[in-house]
């Protein structure tokens, strides 16, 4: 394993220029974000880590720019770039800088494949190299500045060992015979990007809101619209401003005057000081909403009734679950649920037919195909 080093701090668009190029030749690259949706409204990235094998860098966003040199990289299908749990970097990447990061390799992917229990990195590192991560700073906010020492050694440790960790994550896979599992789903992962939100219907993907009857959602509407506009203004995340479970117990209550909202738990006595008549506003137009305009969640896609449906998906899931353990893969991991429903739908009658289901993947059929469709057989 390579020995740490000291990563540099680049703060302005020049700095970081001329580090890129300086890296221009590399073949790997290890890549990390630091966002801050546990503090800000909207996320977008406030810190780049990135590794080669021999330089270590931490880019401050805020002031370097927009980093083309940098995104070339990340696109160029030549260069691998290694994360560990890629799915929310790359979305931020796509959102912030338009970059379609290619030849991607995630480390989180990698061990879940090797059917390592516990895949963070923490653990990886130490089970790996008895490499002891400071876990001090999960939390902070990355939007402060100036960042402290200890807030940059705490980021730079993310990328510090990602290349010797996946050395040795692809050994395990390529003597296992699965690196082209992984990268059918690296592959996937390329074209990740945030969904567009509808802000029509946003509200009811609020935790808990299933819970609600519907009169109760239209408030609950007039309320997220309020708590949105509020942190938006406020650059703050929303749960900062008022908890769900304060906004679902106002839905409930529909209460009229400032006492009743001070009342209810969780409402913080700020905003009943100075948005009390906001919130009680929000009340009365949910209230006020007519019958037949009352929110309601949509209906999930009707199938054409099986009466063998369920004991489709319950053949599969021995299948799989006999499989996992032969492979020593957790279940999940191998085939979850909702890719064997997408199987027990299409009844295939042979192998071949595996392949027309968008929802598994090509080594998945490889390893399942067979007994699936026997299974099915009956």
């Amino acid at each position: 394993m390579a020995d740490p080093y000291q990563p540099v701090y680049l703060d302005t668009a020049e700095k970081a220029g001329l580090f890129v190029d300086s890296i221009a030749d590399v073949r790997e690259i290890a890549l990390d974000t630091e966002g801050a949706s546990f503090h800000r409204y909207v996320d977008r990235i406030y810190l780049l880590q990135l590794s080669t094998q021999h330089h270590s860098a931490i880019i401050d966003p805020l002031h370097a720019g927009a980093l083309p040199k940098l995104g070339a990289l990340m696109e160029n299908r030549e260069v691998e770039v290694i994360f560990h749990d890629a799915d929310y970097d790359l979305r931020l990447l796509r959102q912030d800088y338009g970059w379609h990061t290619t030849h991607v390799f995630d480390t989180r992917i990698a061990a879940q494949l090797l059917g390592i229990p516990a895949f963070g990195l923490a653990a990886l590192l130490e089970k790996f190299f008895s490499v002891k991560l400071d876990k001090q700073h999960q939390r902070a906010d990355w939007s402060m500045r100036p960042l402290t020492p200890s807030m940059l050694d705490y980021a730079a440790q993310d990328t510090r060992y990602l290349l010797d960790l996946r050395d040795e994550l692809r050994t395990g896979l390529e003597s296992l015979g699965r690196m082209s599992w992984a990268e059918e789903e690296f592959e996937r992962l390329e074209s990740i990007q945030f969904a567009p939100d509808d802000p029509a219907t946003g509200f009811m993907r609020t935790k808990g809101a299933r819970d609600l009857k519907r009169r109760e959602l239209a408030v609950l509407k007039e309320l997220v619209a309020w708590r949105d506009e509020r942190a938006a203004a406020l650059d703050r995340a929303t749960f900062r401003v008022m908890g769900s479970e304060a906004m679902f117990e106002i839905a409930r209550v529909h209460p009229k005057t400032r006492e009743e909202l001070a009342a209810i738990k969780g409402v913080p006595r700020g905003v009943v000081e100075r948005h009390a008549q906001d919130l009680l506003d929000a009340v009365q137009r949910g209230l006020a909403v007519p019958e037949a305009d009352l929110p309601r969640f949509p209906r999930a896609p009707r199938w054409d009734r099986d009466p063998d449906f369920d004991s489709n998906v319950a053949k599969l899931k021995s299948v799989r679950d006999v499989a996992a353990g032969r492979l020593k893969l957790d279940p999940g991991v191998l085939c979850a649920r909702d890719r064997m429903e997408a199987v027990a739908r299409r009844k295939p009658k042979a192998v071949e037919e595996l392949a027309e289901i968008p929802e598994l993947r090509r080594w998945q059929a490889s390893v399942l195909g067979s007994d699936f469709v026997a299974a099915l057989r009956g």
